[in-house]
């Protein structure tokens, strides 16, 4: 449960009771009377309901001149509302719950911030994998994955092509092929500097691509989005991980480095089917939790912006799944 905190004007106090009488919430204070035109209000809403309650919300305060929403977040409930089993008619029930798209976007859309941040991340993460590439250390390599900046991108594209965000797919693109271009330009800088030897069992291990690993890529992606939009963030470093992007991307560099261009190719493959069954699941998943913007026309745009991610995403997965089934000899 959380708590929406509603700022907006007195004129709109019938109006938010109603809407908190038609989702059942029992949970309702007032703020008291202020000298200005504006008063608060919290409801203490489940993950069940939160999203109608913030649409219904937003419908209603669009059209005022100043109105805020602020979802806060609950650590516990006591006593433990009696409402949450009650609550639920029988189609609720039946659906898994989910963090509202607000939430969502929120948490996402921070990873497609370009910024000093993310490519300080991007550079200390590369020069660790790199490293751990080099000197055949799976703890180190390991250790890259978690701190994961290159992941972060992908989620918030598949987030906004389900909500038909062009600003947030341009940042997420721009962000994304910033990362991966830092990274394979120092990876390929330290190569030159420090040759790696291609026998290293880590560095080979990330020239090597099979049907497995788009399956694992698959479900991985799939985890991580599920996590986050039911708001339990537990398995996203597992995500991380099994979906790493970094390492493939420092091999391609090192290979590059040392002139085994084959291997730098099938490096190359292996980033490619990380980034494209990731977004590929992420957007199934979306669309699975059924994760879309508030007005139709909105919808409608969003409908159309998935479409086309799914028909590209698809046709890439198929195209890698064939070149991986039959290689060329």
């Amino acid at each position: 449960m959380k708590i929406i905190e509603v700022i907006a004007d007195k004129g709109h106090e019938d109006t938010i009771n109603g809407i908190a009488e038609q989702y059942a919430i029992a949970d309702i204070w007032w703020g008291p009377e202020l000298e200005g035109p504006h008063r608060n209000v919290r409801l203490l809403v489940g993950t069940d309901r939160r999203q109608k309650v913030m649409n219904a919300l937003q419908s209603v305060l669009q059209s005022s001149d100043y109105y805020r929403i602020v979802i806060i977040p609950v650590e516990s409930v006591l006593p433990q509302p009696d409402s949450d089993a009650s609550e639920k008619d029988a189609s609720t029930a039946a659906k898994p719950a989910t963090i509202s798209r607000e939430e969502l976007y929120s948490e996402v859309s921070r990873g497609a911030t370009l910024d000093s941040n993310y490519l300080l991340l991007v550079v200390l993460s590369t020069i660790v994998a790199t490293v751990g590439l080099i000197e055949d250390n799976v703890a180190v390599i390991v250790g890259a994955m978690v701190i994961a900046p290159l992941l972060g991108p992908n989620l918030a594209l598949a987030l906004g092509t389900a909500l038909g965000d062009r600003a947030l797919i341009r940042r997420s693109l721009a962000t994304s092929l910033a990362g991966m271009g830092l990274a394979l330009a120092l990876s390929l800088g330290i190569g030159l500097l420090w040759p790696a030897d291609p026998a290293s069992g880590e560095l080979m291990s990330r020239t090597e691509v099979g049907i497995a690993s788009m399956v694992l890529a698959l479900a991985s992606g799939a985890a991580g989005v599920l996590s986050l939009t039911s708001g339990v963030k537990s398995t996203l470093v597992g995500v991380m991980v099994a979906v790493a992007l970094l390492p493939p991307t420092a091999t391609i560099g090192l290979m590059l480095g040392i002139g085994q261009w084959g291997y730098a190719a099938n490096a190359a493959v292996l980033l490619s089917v990380n980034v494209v069954c990731v977004n590929l699941s992420a957007n199934l998943v979306l669309m699975w939790r059924d994760v879309r913007p508030r007005t139709w026309a909105e919808t409608r745009e969003a409908h159309l912006s998935l479409f086309i991610s799914m028909l590209i995403w698809v046709a890439a997965f198929l195209a890698l799944a064939v070149f991986i089934l039959y290689p060329a000899t």
